[in-house]
């Protein structure tokens, strides 16, 4: 039985080998040849815990591949692991390219901006606001972790790069631990605070004021020296954005409505016109300029300083030069209107 076996192998070698070739070569264009009907990017969810098979037949259903076979076996062949997530399949991806995102968990991509001197109230509606994460920004109620008790200053605002699905929550705790990070950093750093700041909090609220006063990154350091200046001296910052942040609760927005004089009276200790020194914490969330230019504030006598109309600002050292700049502001705001 033996013999005939080898025998008929031997006869029928060279039909069995071009067999073999066709079927591997058949298996091959499976695996690296894209769909003929994917000619656009596909975004497929794959849950956490999805079997092997269950992927398959939804990408076979949305015509991602073309052969569930094939993608078996370019899952096998890339470990037989497969990644939950968020995926943008490219265009005519070929099935092995596909297995071999989700072996590696090649997630989809997308980028969240916190800009600088937006309150925590103000960057969760932003978050809110975004399609492309998940869940709420507010924790359940008994949950004690940091990202549930945030404070202005407490998040750092920049550009967050995050697999899209991302919760809400994840991204507030990324600014946070970014926010500890630049506190670390800076703390190294510091040989001494500028008089009369004593602590870290000091530090960002005067930063959070600079912030929300200037966009300018060069006038920081100015600005910062006109409150200190006015800090040492004596002097109430009287400093318009403490105003909106009392007003507005916290949102630190007017949403269009104007600060009026009559504002400058509301009770409030974040009320810098009617009460003296700093602020009892930041009004926003800072960026590393800001906290910068606190720190190594520009070496000036200026007391005082108004809008120049052109996006910055005039400097004064007395009363007199700030009501003759501030008449220009008004000249120019009237031209405009």
């Amino acid at each position: 039985m033996v013999r005939k076996l080898k025998s008929w192998l031997k006869k029928y070698r060279v039909g069995i080998t071009l067999l073999l070739v066709i079927v591997a070569v058949i298996v091959c264009l499976g695996m690296f040849a894209g769909p003929k009907k994917s000619n656009h990017v596909v975004s497929v969810n794959v849950a956490s815990g999805a079997s092997v098979s269950a992927v398959a037949n939804n990408l076979k259903k949305r015509g991602v591949i073309d052969s569930v076979s094939s993608f078996k076996i370019a899952v096998q062949a890339n470990g037989g692991r497969i990644q939950a997530g968020i995926y943008d399949i490219p265009r005519g991806a070929s099935a092995w390219r596909i297995a071999t995102m989700l072996a590696n968990g090649d997630v989809a991509k997308t980028t969240i901006v916190i800009p600088e001197g937006l309150t925590i109230k103000q960057i969760k509606q932003l978050l809110s606001d975004s399609v492309e994460l998940n869940g709420s920004v507010n924790c359940d109620s008994g949950n004690n972790a940091p990202v549930c008790n945030l404070h202005d200053g407490d998040v750092f605002p920049d550009t967050y790069r995050v697999a899209r699905g991302t919760s809400r929550l994840a991204v507030l705790d990324l600014a946070r631990k970014k926010m500890v990070d630049v506190h670390n950093d800076f703390e190294n750093k510091i040989r001494r605070m500028p008089s009369p700041l004593k602590n870290w909090n000091d530090v960002l609220t005067l930063a959070s004021i600079v912030q929300k006063e200037t966009p300018r990154v060069k006038e920081m350091p100015i600005v910062a020296s006109v409150y200190l200046n006015r800090l040492n001296s004596g002097m109430r910052l009287q400093a318009d954005p403490t105003v909106v942040y009392a007003l507005t609760n916290g949102l630190g927005d007017m949403q269009g409505a104007p600060l009026l004089s009559g504002h400058l009276h509301i009770d409030s200790p974040y009320n810098t016109y009617r009460n003296s020194g700093l602020p009892p914490a930041p009004i926003a969330n800072v960026g590393r300029d800001a906290i910068y230019a606190v720190l190594n504030p520009a070496r000036t006598k200026f007391l005082f300083f108004v809008a120049d109309g052109h996006g910055g600002h005039n400097f004064a050292k007395t009363y007199e030069e700030h009501v003759k700049n501030h008449e220009a502001w008004r000249k120019i705001k009237k031209s405009r209107k």
